[in-house]
């Protein structure tokens, strides 16, 4: 395990290539390392279905000559291989077209000091163990009363860590661990049959859910499911359930990336400093949440990390930046910066969620007469560029503040701008994914039905 961890190797591997690059004749370069190594196992009615192991360094490269730029990458640096690839993404840069905006982070903005945020579980299980957590998953869902067969359940862990070393000075690596158990069901008979699922992910394998727990929550979604009913075209307020109310956070995140503001692909591009969410709504995003899913101490660009609330009390206070937005957008990078080793940075999100509201979920839905409860969406159809919402949906009918029948084979649509300003979340905040939500109501959405 030791030897998993240490990166002095591949920092060595990044030193190596920015000495190479400046030899080559790049005016600046930084050099980014991914190591990825995982095992995961699924079985399927009682019989171990796959196991699978996976590991591998990736080294990338970005040069700039001037404000021309270009990235490659490889997988092995072998003999005099760091001047080759140097040499190689040179005569690209020199050969690309010039971009005003491009350049490495200002130098005073680089992260110094590296926050532990304890991503590393340094027991990382063995294949029998991860067997056990499968097959318990998947005997807990078949255990579900209505369950007719399994669809699968499996068991993961593994490490992913990055390497960034920069020619102005940065120089940090940081590694963390991930465990998953999910499960499928697969409930009812013939044409009639249904299926849902569940997982739990965390960086400690202390913090993930029981096995049992997923197994059970597989099969008794599955079975809700069951003779499910289509309703008549209308109106209503539409509750998400907390598994797909992140989808609207991610809208937001997506609406207010850097890239898509400086490219003018959203329909938020001139709305800074205006309300789009009601009073007391706060958006956050933490990269330095300890053992957060996508906790990191630095950028892809090495800029610190910090909290960025993107809202506040309902008015969008920014956009998610790395340095080349920020330079064309006239701000300062948020440290947004992601990074692959096959190509150049660009913003996303780390850790995002929606803070929670004062209200219980069975009071948002207590006053409802006639309203959706969604459960899962399916399909892409979010224009971003103009904010029109249309997305496939199943989930159960609300009826008097109950919920009562399954639906499914139905269309909700609406305008992101009116969503976001009647949006209502509720006090059941779980940090379980990258993106986080409670719980949240939506008023006057059209459920389209027959």
């Amino acid at each position: 395990m030791s030897d998993l961890l240490d990166q002095s190797p591949l920092l060595a591997l990044a030193d190596r290539l920015i000495a190479a690059a400046r030899r080559a004749g790049a005016d600046a370069a930084d050099a980014v390392a991914v190591r990825s190594i995982s095992l995961s196992v699924e079985v399927r009615e009682g019989k171990v279905e796959e196991t699978e192991r996976a590991e591998g360094d990736d080294m990338g490269l970005r040069v700039l000559v001037g404000r021309k730029q270009a990235v490659v990458s490889t997988n092995d640096l072998k003999g005099n291989g760091a001047d080759e690839l140097a040499e190689r993404a040179v005569a690209m840069a020199r050969v690309a077209p010039q971009d005003k905006y491009a350049g490495l982070a200002d130098a005073d903005l680089l992260a110094h000091e590296f926050s532990d945020l304890d991503l590393v579980d340094p027991a990382l299980p063995d294949v029998g163990a991860l067997e056990q957590h499968a097959r318990a998953a998947e005997g807990a869902a078949l255990a579900v009363t209505g369950v007719a067969k399994s669809g699968g359940a499996s068991a993961a862990a593994g490490l992913g860590g990055m390497v960034l070393v920069t020619s102005h000075g940065f120089r940090g690596a940081y590694v963390g661990s991930r465990h998953s158990v999910s499960a499928m069901a697969i409930a009812g008979e013939g044409t009639g049959m249904e299926r849902d699922y569940d997982f739990t992910s965390a960086l400690h394998a202390a913090d993930l859910e029981a096995a049992e727990k997923i197994g059970r929550s597989a099969g008794e979604r599955a079975v809700k499911r069951l003779n499910p009913r289509k309703v008549e075209t209308r109106r209503v307020p539409v509750i998400f359930d907390p598994r797909v109310a992140g989808s609207l956070v991610g809208h937001l995140a997506s609406a207010i990336n850097g890239a898509s503001i400086a490219r003018k692909t959203s329909f938020l591009k001139d709305r800074m400093g205006e309300r789009l969410f009601r009073n007391g709504i706060r958006i956050l995003d933490d990269p330095l949440r300890r053992r957060g899913l996508r906790s990191r101490p630095f950028d892809g660009e090495g800029v610190a990390g910090r909290t960025l609330a993107v809202i506040e009390d309902g008015v969008l206070k920014s956009w998610f930046l790395d340095s080349a937005t920020a330079r064309e957008l006239s701000f300062a990078t948020t440290g947004h910066a992601s990074r692959g080793v096959s190509s150049s940075p660009s913003p996303a999100p780390t850790n995002l969620h929606l803070e929670a509201g004062s209200r219980a979920p069975s009071e948002l839905i207590g006053d409802i007469t006639d309203g959706f409860y969604v459960t899962d969406l399916i399909g892409m159809g979010t224009n971003l560029v103009t904010g029109d919402y249309s997305r496939g949906a199943s989930g159960l009918w609300i009826e008097n503040g109950e919920l009562t029948f399954p639906v499914s084979e139905v269309t909700i649509a609406g305008h992101l701008n009116d969503m976001f300003a009647s949006l209502e979340p509720a006090n059941d905040l779980e940090f379980r994914y990258g993106t986080n939500a409670p719980t949240v109501r939506v008023e006057g959405l059209t459920v389209a039905g027959t």
